[in-house]
């Protein structure tokens, strides 16, 4: 990923194996860029949770985002609420977190401004 592209910007490549997955202090590095966003699960996930006034507001934000995981061709797990939604990315394929997961995080924040 060229880090002069802001993350929302950057589009998701296909990454399989484990020299894709990034380093804690790649992940340090990158973190500013997601507000908002932890790291869970011993450095193996980042995840959100993003709070709505209503389950219309919700849903409206679930479908959103699903509309770009099936764009970026990554998907999250999602726990979806009444009045909240909890995202968590992973990359399964790199046994942890890569680019792509950052990348979509920002797409999602971008979402919920």
């Amino acid at each position: 990923m060229n880090d002069l592209i802001p993350l929302a910007q950057a589009h998701c490549i296909p990454r399989r194996g484990t020299e894709h997955r990034l380093s804690e202090a790649r992940v340090r590095e990158l973190m500013p860029q997601i507000p908002g966003w932890e790291v869970v699960e011993d450095g193996h996930a980042i995840a959100r949770t993003f709070r709505f006034g209503n389950y219309y507001e919700t849903m409206a934000f679930v479908n959103a985002l699903a509309f770009v995981a099936h764009r970026e061709d990554h998907h999250p797990d999602l726990g979806v609420h009444y009045d909240r939604c909890v995202v968590r990315y992973s990359t399964h394929d790199v046994g942890g977190l890569s680019e792509n997961d950052f990348i979509c995080a920002a797409k999602a924040q971008s979402l919920a401004a």
